[in-house]
């Protein structure tokens, strides 16, 4: 008998919720869909009312390309719904979460859940998105460039650098090589970044700081002059709405710098009888960590990184809740972002014995979401942050554990969290592809589908040597790193220059931040074609930003990874035998019957009927695929 099994399948989209976003007091027609033939006499849709469990007895609605559709009505009663389903066959009652199907009962932990009061951000589902490192993607006004010796931070000059030179080591630039890559220079490639395919800009932080980089800000309030200014942004925020593209900014709010004008401990911008640390009496004082001897805490120990303390009311009426604070401020016109990505957000106002984050994060929701509904919150944290995504906190984290760090191992290098340890790094085990589902699958699991639509799918950025820079990665790997970014539910983010193959080199964030050479042409190039295509065919089919995602084939060292509407579907295969191999590809669970004879990239496949609902896929030693399905 066939595994009809591998056909069960709902989530959380208008394809299988009559209203993904219910009210309370409504009622909302929850479906399932497995093979047409499977051995299941009765489907049962079970979830909770006020603690006691409620059951209701699905109805087979219609058959389509051989899958048989359940629905069943559930009220919604609470602001968060939570719901199972009970397969019942002759032999076994079967039980399915968004974790799977198993005999096992399950927890509620996987179960799928709908929240009557989370406003999605609609557009980040279909979004490509473009980070940019300010000071390293285009100089558009040589004018406010940073001058040789301008100023000194802890003792060293700043640098002007060339174009085309390499950025200096740490020990040497000390974060203060600059090149003069500017607002103005964005706006400039606007045409660029159109064609390439992107809808949507996150920026690293572009507010008054002394180093390349920002994260150690001196004045929330304004632009740093160096990028252009206020009116720098307000420029570009115009320019990009009025090409259809959004924005999103980035900033760290869990710390500022020490020449912040709230701190100013070395008076390097501002009057030096002023700011927290020289005047115990100043209102600022505490917006800080202060102990005995002046001393105060710091993040990861960096005295440049002063920790702010949001036990100070005042302190969050300036961040994030009086009408003119930090983060509403540039919410509003002329600036009027579309969203925040938030620095060490998962360090963000906890520091020991006080531990606020999960009082302010809903603070800091409400607030911006008062400005912009439709605003995106966006958090760096690279580990499990399931605690935060229940829809009154964040949007989404930088998804480095359920994208970049799992596909970075998959092709071979060592996890990012394990390469730092001498004991941990190096072992030659070799990561598999269920081992890659279930790093997908136990994350995403614990979330409702909404927050699966959030996504921020990367495997670059300002923190991460890049991948194509690694010379143990194949360029072919390199493709099925985008693949998978693509094919995943959520956003796609390509860091600036990938699409270019820019320089770089291992191990340091120095490495990763070269800057972008447009001297010479590299649209014709093999990674500018790729991510041209994905951006162009996540635009183009709705089931890559709004369709369902099941894994069809984890076997060996190769998975198989489907999204799909009723009416198209994209199958992508992430490969990294040394090794030829056959899988099998259970199309008819996706509704398909079969595949292109080439993938998105023209690469040429060899594939043949198994039966009704199955093909088999041969899968070259190294080989990716990202592959359009033809429909039954």
């Amino acid at each position: 008998m066939e595994n009809w099994q591998e056909s069960v399948y709902s989530d959380g989209t208008a394809m299988f919720v009559s209203d993904p976003s219910p009210r309370l007091g409504g009622t909302v027609t929850i479906s399932l869909r497995l093979y047409e033939t499977a051995p299941v006499r009765h489907v049962i849709l079970r979830w909770l009312r006020n603690g006691l469990v409620q059951m209701a007895h699905a109805r087979k609605a219609r058959v389509e390309r051989g899958l048989a559709w359940y629905e069943a009505d559930m009220p919604i009663t609470e602001r968060r719904m939570q719901y199972q389903f009970y397969l019942v066959t002759d032999e076994a009652v079967w039980f399915y979460t968004q974790k799977g199907i198993s005999t096992c009962m399950p927890d509620h932990s996987c179960d799928f859940v709908l929240l009557t009061d989370y406003v999605q951000p609609a557009w980040v589902k279909e979004a490509v998105f473009y980070q940019i490192f300010p000071e390293r993607f285009c100089n558009g006004d040589h004018e406010n460039d940073v001058k040789p010796g301008e100023y000194a931070q802890d003792g060293h000059p700043t640098i002007h650098m060339d174009w085309e030179a390499a950025p200096l080591a740490y020990e040497q630039g000390f974060c203060l090589d600059f090149y003069g890559g500017d607002l103005q220079g964005i706006q400039q490639k606007i045409p660029y970044l159109k064609e390439l395919g992107v809808t949507a800009l996150y920026l690293n932080p572009i507010f008054r700081a002394p180093s390349v980089h920002k994260y150690d800000c001196v004045d929330y309030f304004h632009v740093d002059p160096h990028f252009g200014g206020d009116e720098a942004l307000a420029e570009l925020s115009q320019a990009l709405h009025e090409n259809g593209m959004k924005l999103i900014l980035d900033i760290s709010i869990n710390h500022t710098g020490a020449n912040h004008r709230w701190f100013n401990r070395d008076g390097m911008f501002f009057d030096k009888s002023t700011g927290a640390y020289n005047d115990p009496d100043a209102r600022e004082r505490d917006y800080y960590f202060f102990g005995p001897g002046n001393t105060y805490h710091a993040w990861f120990g960096n005295q440049n990184l002063p920790t702010l303390n949001y036990t100070s009311q005042a302190l969050r009426d300036v961040v994030y809740q009086a009408q003119d604070s930090v983060l509403r401020k540039w919410l509003k016109p002329p600036y009027s972002i579309d969203g925040w990505r938030f620095d060490v957000a998962d360090t963000f106002a906890r520091n020991d014995d006080i531990q606020l984050a999960h009082e302010v994060w809903p603070g800091i929701r409400k607030a911006i979401r008062e400005e912009n509904p439709q605003a995106y919150i966006l958090a760096e944290d690279w580990g499990d942050c399931e605690q935060y995504m229940q829809g009154d906190e964040w949007d989404s984290p930088m998804s480095y554990f359920t994208c970049g760090r799992p596909i970075r191992q998959f092709f071979g290098q060592d996890d990012h969290f394990l390469e730092h340890d001498p004991v941990l790094r190096g072992l030659p085990y070799k990561m598999t592809a269920a081992e890659l589902k279930e790093r997908v699958v136990q994350h995403l699991a614990k979330l409702p589908w909404a927050m699966w639509e959030n996504q921020f799918n990367l495997f670059d950025s300002h923190d991460i040597s890049r991948l194509h820079n690694d010379p143990a990665i194949s360029p072919m790997a390199w493709r099925g790193a985008v693949y998978f970014q693509f094919i995943l539910t959520g956003a796609a983010s390509i860091y600036y220059g990938d699409e270019a193959a820019v320089d770089g080199t291992l191990g340091t964030n120095e490495g990763c931040r070269y800057p972008m050479p447009w001297g010479r042409d590299f649209t014709g190039g093999e990674q500018y074609k790729v991510c041209h295509t994905m951006a162009h065919l996540k635009h183009d089919h709705p089931a890559l930003s709004r369709g369902g995602m099941k894994f069809l084939c984890v076997q060996g060292y190769t998975a198989a990874i489907a999204r799909f509407t009723a009416d198209d579907a994209f199958v992508a295969v992430i490969n990294s035998d040394s090794k030829d191999s056959c899988i099998r590809l259970p199309l008819g669970a996706i509704g398909a019957a079969g595949l292109k004879e080439a993938d998105v990239m023209g690469e040429k496949l060899s594939w043949r009927p198994l039966d009704e609902n199955s093909v088999e896929l041969a899968v070259p030693a190294g080989a990716n695929y990202f592959i359009q399905c033809l429909m039954k």
